[in-house]
């Protein structure tokens, strides 16, 4: 896996997928490398992260953001280095952050008109580079203020996570505890899963949603009931959440990748009257509303590493390594295989001083 390459690699949306992300839907094109003009740069890409928002991406209907054409190369969130810069404000050899494509080299005007939200990645001496998707960007930041800003846990609470070893919603379980002391239940697809969230991440309890009735196996967790719930799933698994909710319970809608695979009419729960008859509030959100409150937004990045360095704040890394593995990766976040961050490495970290 060379850092230097005289053409580019990319994988390109051929088809509009059926249910679930398939590698079939993705084509990956060997192209020149391309040349940057006045006020761009060449990045390299060492970080491919793969989330479940790629599969709203793909999708004919637009969603937070427009969707991926077809032909047209696929929309990612990366991590790189600066290879070439016509642009003062980010030289040569310095890391950043950028949502642009699934390519071993992305052209990048600055993000003043591609939309590339790009932004220099400040080293921190005692984190390693990885740590930037681990627990920083939008996957720290998505737990974080869900957590804190929308959900509002008072000590001794009930917090229930879904995805919850997923990599935003291992953070949440954790920060849960942390913030304000909450009693915190993660929700999770194997018996490995729930031991790593009640072992090192320090869980209160852990239901395996493919062993027996959620609904009762959520009753027999949350005696008290749900006070806040974060979820990362949607479906049915917020509808049992929705039977169990307190008074004034609060829920942040993170994600729903259980219905992401459904363009036709995705699953509604019948019981969300519950929101009404318990005074309860569920809230949608996505990290990039937050991006323009400069101070909360650096206050997050010190609490995240702080708790990390207290050891109070744990994450994984699932690393598949090669551009040529991307479109078979990202299926694994639909089928339940990745504990933890996943991403692809394409290219080698930069020499750290």
């Amino acid at each position: 896996m060379g850092t230097k390459a005289s053409v580019n690699r990319s994988w390109h949306l051929k088809s509009r997928p059926v249910g679930a992300l398939k590698d079939s839907d993705f084509e990956l094109r060997d192209s020149p490398l391309p040349p940057i003009g006045k006020g761009q740069l060449l990045i390299r890409t060492v970080y491919l992260s793969l989330d479940p928002t790629h599969r709203l991406w793909t999708r004919e209907k637009a969603s937070y953001m427009p969707s991926v054409k077809l032909g047209d190369v696929m929309r990612g969130f990366i991590m790189g280095v600066v290879e070439q810069s016509n642009n003062e404000a980010f030289p040569q050899g310095c890391v950043v952050t950028a949502i642009l494509g699934w390519s071993l080299y992305n052209v990048s005007d600055g993000g003043v008109a591609d939309g590339s939200m790009i932004s220099k990645v400040e080293m921190d001496p005692r984190l390693p580079l990885i740590a930037r998707f681990g627990l920083f960007e939008h996957i720290g930041l998505t737990s974080y203020f869900g957590v804190i800003d929308i959900l509002r846990p008072r000590p001794r609470e009930t917090l229930v996570v879904s995805g919850a070893a997923g990599a935003v919603g291992s953070l949440a379980v954790q920060i849960g505890k942390i913030y304000a002391g909450c009693r915190v239940v993660g929700v999770a697809g194997t018996d490995d899963k729930c031991r790593w969230l009640t072992g090192e991440l320090g869980a209160d309890a852990a239901v395996n949603y493919r062993k027996g009735p959620l609904a009762e196996s959520l009753r027999k967790a949350c005696p008290d009931g749900i006070d806040t719930f974060f979820d990362n799933v949607g479906g049915e698994c917020l509808e049992a959440v929705l039977d169990q909710i307190n008074m004034n319970a609060r829920i942040a809608m993170c994600g729903a990748i259980s219905q992401y695979g459904n363009d036709e009419k995705p699953y509604g729960p019948p019981n969300i009257y519950n929101l009404l008859m318990k005074r309860a509030r569920i809230e949608g959100f996505i990290v990039l509303d937050y991006a323009a409150d400069k101070r909360w937004w650096a206050k997050a990045h010190d609490d995240i590493t702080n708790w990390h360095l207290q050891g109070r704040l744990k994450y994984r890394i699932d690393v598949v390594k090669g551009i040529e593995n991307a479109a078979k990766a990202v299926t694994k976040l639909f089928e339940g295989t990745n504990t933890g961050k996943l991403v692809v490495q394409l290219s080698e970290e930069p020499a750290r001083n």
